[in-house]
């Protein structure tokens, strides 16, 4: 029986296990379950032949980088190997296990139910990206169960955080951990006909304004924060216009621009009452940053523009505190790699693969600048993504299934 073969047979294995990854509950902030997934994906990695290892992050290392509250979450990664006769080339898959938390009201109830229904399987981390978890280790699966070797040493790397920014997953994995690839595939960002080749970056502020609280019967004694705020927001306009301007143009065509997310988070500050004025109210600000562009520059340009639309606004007084950043990158997809993969692709699904850049950021970053390497996102992806009825296709989880199989036993680098 051929890989493929042993894929389609075992579909329903495959689903099982994507519902078993699902119900357990990784969501972060602040870190639920990491213990207990990575010891199912370090178990499954062993029954498919690989030699798995967990890799618990320091404590000290935890506790410089999360906050406070999260200091009792302890992190893992996980890293398994398995070495090809004579192979001379090593390909690393990575994907993150945690999720983003929940909300709304779910179709078939909770969130973790992992239910099946249509063709698609539902739940908190199917599309992203707890799929591509399942179809990897049934690849893997089918491998060694039917006897067939890959023509490339494999590691896997399952790995935390990913959905705040990666320092203690992928981040640390590139830094700390014994792996020494030559390819890897991100199992996100491409699916279906289009493999990802690069995605863009993010920075995230958080501007505070401060006011001067009065009485509201004599608001003219204060200084009203959500006034002023109000003010920059609206400042922010023309900085979104600017942003307009600058095009990025994808490989598949598609003409990429750097956006503007304004207070995705706000909040007033403590002692507010319907007759207070506010003394103190705070926004966030999610900037992307597209493939060409660097995160420092977009930085620097962003805080610069608030810094002069404040001073422009009567008594408006801002602080700019950093939240959070993820790198941008690019690899055009000239590498005999890509060529590879993108021959999987179209061999599987049996119509023409395009190389895309995504929108959101993901882990390439790492192994594509830190490490240097030609790297490739790729997965069965799904619908609503971090949104209500969370589903992966069962069809696209059997066929990127297939891809990664066909890719370990046709591709020696």
């Amino acid at each position: 029986m051929s890989p493929a073969a042993y894929i389609d047979a075992h579909a329903t294995d495959l689903v099982a296990l994507l519902q078993r990854l699902v119900r357990t509950d990784t969501v972060n902030p602040p870190g639920n379950n990491y213990a207990a997934i990575t010891a199912l994906l370090a178990d499954e990695l062993t029954l498919a032949g690989l030699v798995a290892k967990r890799f618990p992050v320091p404590v000290a290392l935890l506790r410089k980088t999360l906050p406070a509250e999260q200091h009792t979450f302890p992190r893992y990664n996980v890293l398994g190997r398995l070495a090809a006769h004579g192979a001379k080339k090593t390909i690393h898959f990575n994907a993150h296990y945690d999720v983003v938390p929940v909300s709304g009201k779910w179709r078939h109830g909770s969130a973790f139910s992992g239910k099946v229904d249509g063709g698609w399987i539902f739940g908190r981390g199917t599309a992203d990206m707890k799929g591509s978890h399942a179809s990897l280790l049934m690849a893997l699966r089918a491998l060694h169960a039917t006897g067939t070797a890959p023509k490339i040493n494999v590691e896997v790397s399952f790995t935390a955080d990913e959905e705040t920014d990666s320092a203690l997953g992928a981040g640390w994995l590139v830094k700390h951990a014994p792996i020494k690839p030559d390819y890897a595939v991100v199992m996100e960002g491409g699916e279906g006909n289009r493999i990802c080749c690069g995605h863009n970056g993010v920075v995230w502020l958080n501007v505070t304004v401060h006011g001067r609280a009065a009485h509201g019967s004599t608001p003219h004694e204060g200084v009203n924060a959500l006034e002023k705020m109000s003010a920059l927001v609206l400042a922010l306009d023309g900085y979104k216009k600017r942003l307009a301007k600058r095009a990025f143009t994808a490989p598949d065509g598609k003409v990429m621009r750097p956006t503007l997310n304004i207070g995705g988070v706000f909040a007033s500050g403590e002692g507010g009452k319907i007759n207070t004025v506010p003394a103190l109210a705070s926004f966030s600000i999610d900037r992307r940053v597209t493939a060409v562009e660097t995160v420092p520059a977009a930085e620097r340009e962003l805080c610069a523009f608030l810094a002069a639309a404040a001073k422009k606004i009567p008594q408006c007084r801002i602080t700019v505190e950093k939240v959070s950043h993820n790198h941008p990158t690019f690899n055009p997809p000239a590498h005999p790699f890509f060529a590879a993969a993108a021959g999987c692709v179209t061999r599987v699904r049996g119509e023409k693969t395009s190389f895309r850049v995504s929108e959101g950021f993901n882990d390439i970053y790492f192994f594509a600048e830190e490490l240097g390497i030609p790297t490739l996102g790729y997965g069965p992806g799904g619908a609503d993504c971090h949104a209500v009825d969370e589903r992966a296709s069962v069809k696209e989880l059997v066929a990127s299934a297939k891809i990664y199989a066909e890719l370990l036993t046709t591709f020696a680098g």
